[in-house]
């Protein structure tokens, strides 16, 4: 039985593949402007906001969230 989950668009992405576009895309300045968090204002990193998102559930889902509706304009 195999496990697919082909409703779900961020199955097989990774945290940091995520954090990585959405800073390409946006940069820092408007990232932290879009989700009011310290890891992305405060001398930011992708290690670091990684660190922050593993542990802050609201958090990663509001990265998660924004990611989808970037990919969705450029669809």
């Amino acid at each position: 039985m195999t496990n697919t989950q082909h409703n779900n668009p961020l199955h097989g992405l990774t945290l940091e593949t995520i954090v990585t576009y959405l800073v390409d895309y946006y940069g820092w300045e408007t990232l932290a402007d879009k989700i009011p968090v310290n890891c992305f204002s405060s001398d930011p990193s992708i290690k670091s906001s990684l660190k922050f998102l593993r542990k802050t559930q609201w958090a990663r889902d509001k990265v998660e969230s924004l990611y989808l509706v970037t990919i969705q304009k450029h669809n």
